[in-house]
C-alpha cells in the first residue's frame, strides 16, 4: 500500500523527496505527491516529514 501527502499539511520543503530513495516523491501543484507506482511503501518518507502530512493509503 503507498503513502500519501495530505495536502492541507504539506509545507511544500521537500524533505520527503530527497529521502525517497527512488525518487517517487515530486512538486505536484505547490505542494509534493507521491507516485504509488513507483513508492516501494518503505516509510522513509514518513519519517523524514517535520509536518507529519505523510500516511500510509
Amino acid at each position: 500500500m503507498a503513502y500519501q501527502i495530505n495536502k492541507d499539511t504539506c509545507i511544500a520543503c521537500g524533505e520527503c523527496a530527497d529521502a525517497c530513495p527512488v525518487g517517487a516523491i515530486a512538486p505536484c501543484d505547490d505542494k509534493y505527491a507521491i507516485d504509488a507506482d513507483t513508492c516501494l511503501d518503505c516509510g522513509i518518507c514518513e519519517g523524514t516529514c517535520p509536518q507529519e502530512a505523510i500516511s500510509q493509503a
